[in-house]
């Protein structure tokens, strides 16, 4: 291990990119803006690097005081790997944490030369890879010390489609600032949360925080809403997110005839003031990875109506914290909402059981798990040729507060 217990460990996060398509802030990026600041500083130099050109979006992490370095390098260019040697060398890393393909080929591939430990870290089940990414993880399988997924179907794709061992792969829950989202907030700042987003002050709201892309199944809950106000005609809906599907799903929701009753807001940055807006929050997804909107709403404590998409079933429970319905059906969302609108006692039930789900994750616990790896990774990795951290016992990754 370089660093003694008086020095700062240097723990390098590589990620493929910092943009996404119509979206300024999207998961892992978030993950990014809670998650560095919160590391020990008098232990911990944690900083970022992209493989690919600056951010240049409205929200940059940089502007955040995160330490980022771009290596503005193309998605199959040779060259990175000297680059990111070098930038390895720059900040004497002692720890490589990966997120994403390009990040988790290049990582390893310039970790095993400086021999420094390394984490895989997957946060979506994308079922299947490229052939050449499949090629690229049995090569590199051997230089992974181990892996980590946000939810359990996302490790079974770590371990079917990228190839790491059983043995080397755990599931590590990721969380929310609770702190901020748990925060009590008055009426008149709930009013003014409605104006901002453009919502009646005075009539049930049912919304959602969303990147608008296929996965997250938003044209469910657009024909959800209609169904509701066959039945609740007071409703108004509330879109809150950006994404290469808006102009889509804005003309869904006008060949609906929903007219005004259905918002698309775009982007907030005061996310905890969007879900406390609402009355009913939805998450109608078809597949996930554990969306941090989930551990914000329940944080929140928002009576939640969320489908069975893998990810999202690993952190509500149906009937205490939420109500669970099938993926890719209107209907049963649209059931859900109206028992929920109609039932005020049901909705308090569920606002408890959320806040007491969401204690259990806390972004800061997060981190400090993060923190116990890294010393594990740095006493373990070289001494035992790789196989040392597996081997220990990591069931600090999977400790929660949440109830079983």
């Amino acid at each position: 291990m370089r660093a003694s217990m008086g020095d700062r460990l240097n723990i390098v996060q590589i990620c493929d990119h910092l943009g996404w398509p119509g979206s300024r802030m999207h998961g892992v990026k978030r993950l990014f803006a809670w998650m560095l600041p919160r590391f020990r500083p008098e232990r911990y130099r944690v900083s970022l690097i992209s493989l690919r050109a600056p951010d240049t979006s409205e929200d940059r992490l940089e502007d955040m005081g995160i330490d980022v370095t771009y290596m503005s390098r193309s998605k199959f260019d040779p060259m990175t790997l000297p680059a990111l040697l070098g930038e390895l060398d720059r900040q004497d890393a002692d720890v490589v944490h990966m997120h994403g393909y390009g990040a988790t080929t290049f990582g390893r591939l310039a970790a095993v030369r400086r021999d420094l430990p390394t984490v895989l870290h997957e946060h979506a089940n994308l079922t299947d890879t490229p052939w050449f990414q499949k090629i690229a993880d049995r090569l590199l399988e051997p230089y992974t010390d181990l892996a980590i997924a946000v939810s359990r179907s996302t490790a079974d794709f770590v371990v079917n489609a990228r190839l790491i061992p059983e043995q080397r792969t755990r599931v590590v829950y990721l969380g929310a600032p609770v702190e901020e989202f748990s925060k009590p907030r008055t009426p008149e700042q709930r009013h003014d949360a409605r104006k901002q987003l453009g919502l009646p002050v005075d009539q049930p709201v049912v919304g959602t925080v969303t990147r608008l892309m296929p996965s997250k199944g938003n044209q469910y809950f657009v024909t959800a809403a209609r169904l509701i106000l066959e039945k609740q005609p007071d409703t108004y809906f509330c879109v809150v997110g950006e994404g290469e599907l808006h102009a889509e799903l804005k003309s869904q929701a006008a060949g609906l005839n929903l007219g005004d009753r259905m918002i698309f807001s775009g982007y907030t940055r005061d996310v905890a003031a969007a879900f406390d807006a609402f009355d009913v929050v939805v998450f109608p997804s078809l597949w996930e990875g554990t969306p941090l909107t989930a551990f914000e709403a329940l944080a929140a404590g928002r009576p939640i109506v969320a489908t069975d998409a893998d990810g999202l079933v690993d952190i509500l429970h149906d009937g205490r914290d939420a109500l669970v319905v099938p993926k890719r059906d209107s209907n049963a969302i649209a059931e859900a909402v109206v028992r929920l609108l109609r039932s005020p006692d049901e909705r308090f039930s569920l606002s408890t059981g959320a806040r007491e789900t969401g204690a259990g994750y806390d972004i800061n616990a997060f981190v400090r798990k993060m923190e116990q790896l890294y010393e594990l990774m740095c006493r373990e990795s070289r001494p035992s040729g790789r196989t040392g951290v597996a081997a220990s016992d990591l069931s600090f990754l999977s400790g929660t507060a949440h109830p079983s």
